[in-house]
Parts: C-alpha cells; structure tokens; sequence
C-alpha cells in the first residue's frame, strides 16, 4: 500500500516520497542536462581573457565548478521560492547557450565587461519578472503554445547532433550512431516493461545502458578525473567575486536583449509543465517567480561566481512531460547533487564521462515530447482563423530565418545575434505582434472546402 502511495505522490508537487526514490529521480534529471549545462562553459571561457591574460586551464576549471553550483542553486530556488524569487514548479535550471554568440566576444576582450553586462541584464530580466501583472495578457495561450511548440522543433537538431557525436569518434561515425541507438532501445524497452516505480527511471536506465556500452567500445576516458583532482583537490570551495565588472553600454544592450529571449524560454518552460502535465493555466505568482529567478539568479551568477546566466532547460521539462513527475521533492535531491558536484570536483568530473551519442539517445525522445507538448498546447486554445493565422506565420518566419542566413546581411549584428540562431525569439515576436494587431473578432471558424 506504501508503494501505490509514494507512486502517486510522484504526481504530485508536494507529495512525500522516500528518500531513496527521489535520489534515482533527482540523478535521471542531473544526468539529463549534465553535459548541456558544462558546454556553453567550455565555450565562452576557452580564450577568455582578464586583464589581459588569457584564461588558464584553472580558470576554466573554476568556471565549470561554478556552472555545477549555480545551477544547483537556481534549480533549487525554483523548486523552494526565496520571496517572489522562484515559481514553486519542477523546474531544473542551467547554464544556458542563448547567451553564447552575445558573451564569446565579450569574453574574449575582457571578462569584466561579460560580468558588467550579466549582472545588469539579470536584473532587467529580474524586475519584468517582478511586474508580471502589468504584461502578462499580452502572452496569450496561442503565443506560448507557439513559443513551446517552437522550442520543441528547435531543439530536434540539437537531438540528432548529440546522438552522432562523441569525442573519440568522427560525427556520424558507426560507434556513435550505434550507442545512441542502443541508449535509444534500452529508454523504450525500459519504458514498455517496467511497472510501477521502475517504469519512470527509464532515462536512467537507458543511460546506464548506453554508457556501459560506450565503456565497451572505448568512448570512456577517466584520466579527466586524475587532472581535475591534481588542480581542483577532492573539495574545493568556488572563487567569489573573482573578477571586477565592467559596465559598457554596447555590452549591456546586447546582453539585456538576449535576456529577453531567455525570459521567453522560461515562459515557454514553465507553461509547458502547467498545461501539459498539471493540466492547468500557469498562475501569475509561478510566471513571475519563474522569471525574476532566471534573471536575479544570472545576476548572482555573473556577479558572485564569475559564471554565466543560467535558465530552464528544455529537456528536462520533456523528461516530465515523459514520466509526469512533477514532485518538487525528487528535483530537489537532483539539484542537492549540481551542488554537492560543484564542491567535489570528481562528482562533476566523472559525469562529465557520459558521451553525447548516449546522452543524444535520450535527449530524442524528450526533445520530441517538448514538440507534442506544444501541439497538446494548442489544442487547448480554438483553432479559429485568427489563431491559426498566428500559429502558421510565427512558425514560418521564426523557424524559415534561421535555415537563410542571406535575410540578415543588411542587418544589424545585434539583430543576426538574436534571432539567426535562436528560432524561439522570432516565433515568439512575431507570435506576439500579430496577437497585438489581428483584430479579435475575426472569423471564428476556418473554413472547410
């Protein structure tokens, strides 16, 4: 009777569910967004300079222990709101791509001038979040169901890329194509076998699968381990206010724009989770939560840690479209372990290990999931003219920009860096323009012919 209890408490935000469970759970989540959450480090701080000096193997060491601990922080403070910081909802934070093309050539220059830029931009983002009431009808369901459907079809490329790729390998090469369809069978042959609580660790599972697989076929190399340990020691505790910050105008517009961008993500993020698996609208109080976090949390990050601004991760969000399990308490243990990885450098060391081509095995079924989690959306709202109006344009001008880089090249680079890259923000956009202009009492029905 216990069991079918603490099964359905999975369901539910605050259920109580045994520690042991929600252990498993919380690592299916980490080990989902692991390698996604270290990659924009690895990124951004590989040539970023301070002072004048180039960032050293250290450094970058330093910043990759940083993204562990913040995202634990953010993830948590999502999870257990601080204030109005936090929207009390299942949502796993990390340190996010978006900000990629805006902050390399900041960094490059001087890494004060990326940390001025962040901590400001953070706080935008933060006090929009903050007067949510003031805003919030201008995010109509069909804008979010768009903006989710989009990131779900974003994301599809970023999936099958993971799946082929491993760094021993060549892209596309028949090891990597052959653990990511192995990790691939195992998530669905898990998934269609076990029963009650096993039946929701099938990522992990299909993980464990793969990532035995890759160990047999030479992809696992733990000498990482050895060097983080010589620079880092087994506990290290994570460099504050380690770098001054510059505040360039240029700098901060630039930042303060892609901000935007991450706040309509997020939105997109904990939409999804309250439509899709909650069954209900998202409430003012979890947007504005949502979002003062992912903006006062980056600030913390760029400011306190000297790392980059963190936001909801998609995948996650389809592995609980995946499973249901929205409970708050197994996320938290998921997040307990980002921090305790951030001050025991061989925790984060050793789970950086996992391959892409294992990784993109899982990440295609969630990806996937984010996509029917925006047509679910959608269902949702009437599919009158007017909103297929906006469904159809907002799709086609936000996806068809990105696969034609001639429509930028007399541009603005401020305008390429948003939205040539990033699909979400011109869906998004024009989503909300033609919401704003379309006049309300259209024709109700499509026609049928």
């Amino acid at each position: 009777m216990a069991d079918k209890s603490d099964l359905q408490n999975l369901y539910s935000l605050d259920g109580r569910v045994p520690v042991s469970k929600a252990i498993l759970i919380g690592a299916q989540h980490v080990l989902a967004m692991f390698v996604a959450n270290i990659a924009p480090i690895l990124l951004i701080c590989t040539g970023a300079r301070y002072n004048g000096i180039i960032f050293s193997d250290m450094d970058l060491a330093k910043s990759l222990q940083a993204s562990l601990l913040i995202a634990g922080i953010g993830t948590m403070i999502q999870l257990y709101p601080v204030w109005r910081i936090g929207a009390r909802l299942p949502i796993v934070m990390g340190v996010s791509f978006t900000f990629a093309g805006a902050l390399i050539p900041l960094a490059a220059e001087d890494f004060g001038i990326a940390v001025g830029a962040i901590i400001i931009g953070g706080c935008i983002e933060g006090i929009l979040g903050l007067t949510v009431r003031y805003w919030r009808k201008l995010i109509s369901p069909v804008v979010s169901a768009s903006v989710v459907l989009s990131i779900g079809l974003s994301l599809l490329g970023t999936g099958i890329n993971t799946a082929i790729s491993s760094i021993n390998y060549e892209s596309g090469s028949w090891q990597n194509l052959t653990v990511a369809g192995i990790t691939l069978a195992a998530c669905l042959l898990f998934r269609s076998l076990l029963n009650n609580f096993g039946k929701q660790l099938y990522i992990l599972l299909g993980l464990l699968v793969g990532y035995i697989a890759a160990l047999l076929m030479g992809m696992i190399n733990y000498s990482d381990i050895k060097n983080i340990v010589n620079n880092l020691g087994i506990v290290s505790f994570p460099r504050l206010f380690a770098f001054t910050p510059q505040f360039h105008l240029g700098a901060i517009i630039n930042v303060a724009l892609v901000y935007l961008v991450s706040a309509v993500e997020t939105i997109g993020d904990s939409s999804t989770i309250c439509t899709s698996v909650l069954n209900r609208e998202i409430t003012e109080r979890e947007l504005q939560g949502a979002l003062a976090c992912d903006g006062f949390i980056s600030a913390v990050s760029g400011g306190v840690f000297g790392c980059t601004p963190i936001t909801s991760f998609s995948q996650n969000v389809g592995m609980i479209f995946m499973t249901g399990i929205v409970n708050r308490f197994t996320i938290f243990f998921g997040a307990l372990l980002l921090i305790l990885a951030g001050f025991f450098p061989p925790i984060g060391a050793f789970l950086a290990t996992l391959p892409d081509c294992a990784l993109g095995g899982c990440t295609i079924v969630m990806f996937g999931s984010i996509v029917i989690a925006g047509i679910r959306m959608l269902t949702f709202c009437k599919l009158n003219e007017r909103n297929s109006l906006i469904v159809s344009i907002s799709l086609c001008i936000g996806l068809g920009i990105t696969q034609v880089q001639d429509f930028f090249k007399d541009m603005p680079d401020i305008v390429y860096e948003i939205f040539a890259n990033n699909s979400v923000a011109g869906v998004f956009v024009v989503a909300l323009i033609l919401n704003f202009v379309l006049p309300k009492n259209m024709e109700n029905k499509i026609s049928r012919k």
